[in-house]
């Protein structure tokens, strides 16, 4: 699905049960009699209601994240410092508290909706032999020079193998036209399998879909960082693989295990690399100093994109700096490397960015 022009618009004063109502796909008729359909609408916009009301404790604070820039950077607290965050502590009132739990309601009941649409998507048909395609715009900061410098807005198509077996060749990458094939990972002397790192159709959907396993399976198996917050890593790792085609039910699960993370909270303000705006969820590395962003279309509630953005300064960025940001413009199944949807499979499918 081509995203490039799609809008983003207000959903006005409509209930929120009647918005997603319009997302339902509409009944098959020979293989379900409109009578059954509807009763299956029913309960599942009654699901929608009880999590709309559903409310979630506040919950403690552990994190990981960004593969891009993580410098070391510890600051003491002096005894002073840490007298005035126990008073300020010791001071917060039953307001303080009261917004804090609101939030936090909001943004579980965010992701929630996310997670309940997300189950009312047609499941695609991936075949082993066939390609992820994906064609996105990327921006990215470059410290090669010791400070960050932001690169120009640019277009990215991949093709990702989706077949399960330890591959040496893993992708098929054009950015300006220029093709560049990816190896197996190092230290993958027999190729690299799927999984993570190479996340394919037939893998996601192997992926345990009870949120609370998910999320277990996600803190145990990305790649740690003595730099970064586990959890700060797993919600990256999530938002990676939102941008690509999900197993309906995989895809629901990922939001829900996200809304168990402590510290996701929702941002108003995102933004994609094309300026696009929507529906936020971010988290932040408090001890990094990196703020991760996705944002979804506040109509259909796709997911549009993401960005990092540093939150305290260092030597390499200033506060505010952005570090990544992406823009998700379209993917499809295909049956070749290089091949572009809407071509022959032999095309190289070189195109003008858009």
């Amino acid at each position: 699905m081509n995203r490039e022009d799609a809008a983003s618009p207000e959903n006005g004063n409509d209930g929120e049960a009647r918005h997603l109502a319009r997302l339902l796909p509409p009944p098959v008729t020979e293989d379900l009699p409109p009578e059954r359909f509807r009763h299956q609408k029913e309960v599942l916009m009654n699901h929608i209601d009880a999590d709309s009301r559903r409310v979630s404790p506040a919950q403690p604070t552990p994190r990981p994240t960004s593969r891009l820039l993580r410098p070391a950077l510890l600051v003491p607290v002096s005894a002073m410092a840490l007298a005035g965050i126990l008073a300020g502590g010791l001071a917060l009132g039953t307001e303080d508290r009261t917004a804090r739990a609101t939030a936090t309601q909001g943004t579980d009941g965010l992701l929630h909706r996310l997670s309940t649409v997300a189950l009312t998507r047609e499941a695609p048909v991936v075949r082993d032999d066939q390609f992820l395609y994906t064609r996105s715009k990327v921006r990215e900061a470059e410290i090669g020079s010791g400070k960050a410098v932001l690169s120009p807005l640019t277009e990215t198509e991949g093709w990702a193998p989706q077949d399960p077996r330890p591959l040496k060749k893993i992708g098929l990458t054009r950015v300006n036209g220029k093709d560049e094939v990816s190896n197996a990972q190092l230290g993958d002397d027999h190729g690299t399998p799927a999984g993570l790192s190479r996340p394919t159709y037939r893998w996601l959907a192997s992926l345990p879909t009870d949120p609370d396993e998910l999320l277990a399976y996600l803190r145990a198996h990305v790649r740690k960082d003595a730099e970064q917050e586990t959890d700060q890593i797993v919600f990256e790792q999530i938002g990676i693989l939102l941008g690509g085609v999900l197993p309906p039910e995989t895809a629901a699960a990922l939001y829900r295990a996200a809304a168990d993370i402590p510290g996701v909270e929702e941002a108003p303000d995102a933004k994609d690399a094309i300026g696009r705006t929507g529906l936020g969820i971010a988290r932040e590395d408090t001890a990094h100093g990196n703020r991760t962003e996705w944002v979804f279309d506040k109509d259909d509630y796709s997911f549009l994109g993401s960005r990092v953005y540093r939150t305290k300064d260092a030597p390499y960025a200033k506060a505010g700096a952005l570090l990544h940001s992406t823009a998700e413009i379209d993917h499809a199944i295909v049956d070749k490397a290089g091949q572009v949807p809407g071509k022959a499979p032999g095309s190289t499918g070189k195109q003008q960015s858009g």
